[in-house]
């Protein structure tokens, strides 16, 4: 009885184990699908902004060019670590106007990369015209670190608080990254999004199915022995 138990206990765990390497094979084919999509959208030709009714779908990097007028006076600075070291996000708001968005929408541009000991060069208050790709908001804060509104300490590009900190309405709920068109006096320094996405799931769907190979393979080495005579079976 003792044999047939483990060798019930190891069809369950192989059968476990094959259900995730399954799981494993599909999240990879959704990955590389995503993985695809992004870089379709990042080579595309910029679009205006979707309207209104498109703003919580998917639009993460997808490249846009907006019109408008900046608002130095409101500009946000967030902590960075880039290739280039370490400074701070330039965070500036951008009123739209045009023909894009009539509704005097403003939308958070993330004009680029500064270093600590650099200051960022104001630009004209006149039209501007920036080139990007749409970001998802980063709430709450940075690794092990939450943004601090109070003392104007910033370490995410959290754009529900940074609107509320520097009393913006009509705020969109993403930011843009702009592209690397040089900036007067050099900073900051555009372009440098990241793109990244983490694809182990091949690696993870082999070893959960080596798991149910093995637990099949201790099944049948078990039910193959013999008993000891006179023993339990």
């Amino acid at each position: 009885m003792r044999r047939w138990a483990f060798a019930t206990l190891c069809m369950v765990l192989a059968a476990g184990f094959a259900a995730l390497g399954v799981w494993q094979v599909e999240r990879r084919a959704w990955k590389l699908e995503l993985i695809a999509k992004v870089e379709a959208r990042v080579r595309a030709v910029p679009t205006p902004l979707p309207g209104r009714a498109a703003w919580n779908g998917d639009n993460a990097y997808r490249r846009v060019r907006v019109s408008g007028r900046w608002l130095h006076d409101r500009e946000t600075l967030v902590q960075a670590v880039t290739e280039r070291g370490a400074g701070f996000w330039v965070m500036t708001p951008l009123v739209i106007t045009g023909g894009e968005r009539p509704d005097q929408t403003i939308v958070l541009i993330n004009r680029g990369f500064v270093p600590a000991k650099q200051e960022a060069q104001t630009l004209s208050d006149g039209l501007a015209t920036i080139t990007g790709l749409m970001r998802e908001s980063e709430p709450g804060g940075g690794f092990l670190r939450r943004n601090d509104p109070v003392v104007d300490r910033w370490y995410s590009r959290d754009v529900a608080a940074i609107a509320r900190a520097r009393r913006l309405t009509g705020v969109a709920p993403f930011f843009v990254d702009a592209d690397a068109a040089p900036n007067p006096g050099g900073y900051p320094v555009g372009g440098l999004t990241v793109i990244a996405f983490r694809n182990n799931h091949l690696m993870y769907s082999l070893t959960w199915f080596g798991l149910a190979v093995l637990s099949l393979s201790g099944a049948v080495i078990v039910l193959r022995r013999r008993a000891p005579s006179g023993g339990r079976t």
